[in-house]
Order: structure tokens, then sequence, then C-alpha cells
């Protein structure tokens, strides 16, 4: 039987990640459709012909683009499984805050390291990641309460938006030859890392830090 759930998306992506941990959390059955980079399939220009971007989440034939989007609806849809979401308004949209700044701020500063000019700008740049986990490491001890995630007992939107791109900060790490994660600085997002990636609706998506130290050496600086 046809699952009437399809994600678009590819693997090496951390965006595709934050769905698939999201449908395994509520455990929604559902098809992944392997884009092949470059090519874009007619199934993704014709989903979403507005960004022609993965990931694309097909429910029922109705197709929904942009992670943090498509992980709230997976949320409000299937909720009788655990919330993603913090039920306090202030708590929620303090979660959307924070996932807001780790997309607009943090991964575009890492993301830019590799492409730095000159080894002075990619320590700059190696230091403003150092500043901004430390700041989501307080973010931590206050929303997670002394327990074991930014949500709580229970993975929640914040520790996805974050733990996403734990596979690709790590490539960061082995490539410069640095630790962004620390005992030193983020002792709590240290161990909170370790928790997440053996999370059960993580540990068998999460890929490989040795698969992507392969693939980013394909992509353009």
């Amino acid at each position: 039987m046809k699952s009437d759930v399809k994600l678009l998306g590819a693997w090496p992506s951390p965006y595709v990640l934050r769905v698939r941990i999201a449908l395994n959390m509520k455990s929604v059955d559902y098809e992944f459709h392997e884009e092949r980079f470059p090519d874009k399939s007619p199934l993704l220009l014709k989903s979403n012909p507005i960004h022609k971007k993965i990931p694309v989440l097909i429910h029922k034939d109705k197709p929904l683009s942009e992670s943090l989007i498509i992980v709230q609806y997976v949320d409000d849809v299937w909720s009788s499984a655990s919330p993603i979401l913090p039920s306090d308004p202030y708590d929620r949209a303090m979660a959307r805050f924070w996932a807001d700044y780790i997309d607009q701020t943090l991964y575009p500063t890492m993301k830019s390291i590799r492409g730095a000019a000159d080894q002075e700008g990619k320590n700059r740049l190696i230091e403003e990641v150092r500043e901004g986990l430390a700041l989501l490491e307080d973010v931590f001890k206050s929303s997670s309460k002394g327990k074991g995630f930014y949500g709580g007992d229970q993975i929640g939107l914040l520790d996805i938006a974050l733990g996403c791109f734990l596979g690709w900060l790590r490539v960061v790490e082995t490539v410069n030859g640095v630790k962004l994660l620390n005992q030193t600085n983020t002792p709590e997002l240290l161990k909170w890392a370790d928790r997440f990636c053996a999370h059960a609706a993580v540990k068998d998506v999460m890929p490989e830090t040795g698969r992507l130290v392969e693939f980013s050496k394909t992509l353009p600086k």
C-alpha cells in the first residue's frame, strides 16, 4: 500500500533531516524520494515552483515547503503523538525565535568558514560560531529545565532546528581541526548532542560524518 505522505529530499541536506526526524517522532510512514544533485526532478519543480528547493512534503497530494513550516505542520496534523512545539505560547514563540537565529545567523556563519579568503578570516568565523553555540548553551540550560532536551524530556522544535546541523558541524570540526562543541565552553550541548544523535527518531537518519566530508569536497566554495 502506497503512503499518502511523500518527502522529496536528499541525504546530505540538514533541512531534509529536520523533516525526517519530525516524521519519525510521530511514527508517520512516508515515501522518501531522493533528489540527485544538481538535477531537479519534475516532481520537485511541480511541487515547489517558487523556490525549487528541498525539502518538500506532499501530504494527500498537497505540497508544502520550508523545513520549519513542514515540521510545525507535522506537529499539527499528527497531534496525538508527542508534541514537537511547546504548548505554552511564550515558550513556543521563543523556540521559533532561536530556530530562526540558527537558520539566519549560526548556520550561514558556519557555512562561510569553508569559503574564507584566509586563515585569519576563517579563525574569526570559527570564533563567531563558538559564540553562537555559547548562546544556545545558555538557552538549553533555561529551556530544558534540567532535563535531556531543549523540549524537556522529549525532542522539541529547537532540538530539531539545531540538531539537524550536527553532522555538518562535525565536518567543520574535522576539516579545520577544531572543536566547536567542547567541555570547556559548551559542556551541556556536548552531552545534548550525544543524546540527540542516539535518539530513536534520529540515529538511523543522521548522516555519517565521513560521508558528509567526502560530499563537501564536491561543493563549490
